[in-house]
C-alpha cells in the first residue's frame, strides 16, 4: 500500500486524502496547529503537526512515504514569511527529500516555488508535478485532478 503524506491538509487536501484512501492509499496529512488536526483525524486521515516554515518537521514525517504532497496555495503569513516557504525552506525541503523513500513530489503554490521544485526535480531526479494555482480553471476539477497527478507520480511519470 502507498503512503502519501498532505502538508496543508485543509479542506482540498481532506478531499484529496479521501480519495486516495478510497484507492487504498494510507494518507497523513498536515497541520500547522493543534486545532487542524482533529478536523484531519474526523476526515479519516492520519493526523500529523507539522509546518512548512520548519522543514525538518515535515522531513520527520516522510520516512514510510512514496508521494509527498504540497497544498501551499492558499498559505498564510507575512510576505517575507511566505517568501520563505515557497523559497530557501522549500528548496531545503527537497534537497533532503533526496534522503528519504520519497519518489514524488506534488507542489501547489507560486511560481517561485515551482521552480525550486522543478529545479530540484532535474538536479535530483526526484520526480515532480507543479498543480495548478487555486486561481486556475484547472481548479474545479479538485481533487480527481490531483488524486491523478498523485498517483503518475507514482507511477514515475
Amino acid at each position: 500500500m502507498a503512503r502519501a503524506l498532505i502538508v496543508g491538509c485543509g479542506c482540498r487536501g481532506r478531499e484529496l486524502g479521501g480519495r486516495l484512501r478510497e484507492e487504498g492509499w494510507a494518507v497523513r496529512g498536515t497541520s500547522r496547529r493543534e486545532e487542524g488536526l482533529a478536523a484531519i483525524e474526523a476526515a479519516g486521515i492520519e493526523p500529523a503537526l507539522a509546518d512548512p516554515d520548519r522543514p525538518g518537521t515535515i522531513l520527520e514525517l516522510v520516512g514510510d512515504v512514496a508521494v509527498l504532497v504540497l497544498l501551499l496555495g492558499s498559505a498564510a503569513g507575512s510576505e517575507e514569511g511566505l517568501a520563505a516557504i515557497h523559497g530557501h525552506r522549500l528548496e531545503r525541503l527537497m534537497e533532503h527529500l533526496v534522503e528519504t523513500p520519497v519518489r514524488g513530489v506534488l507542489y501547489e503554490g507560486t511560481e517561485a516555488g515551482a521552480e525550486v521544485v522543478e529545479a530540484a526535480s532535474r538536479t535530483w531526479r526526484i520526480p515532480a508535478a507543479i498543480a495548478p494555482s487555486l486561481s486556475q480553471p484547472a481548479y474545479s476539477a479538485g481533487k480527481d485532478r490531483l488524486a491523478e497527478a498523485v498517483k503518475a507520480l507514482l507511477r514515475g511519470r
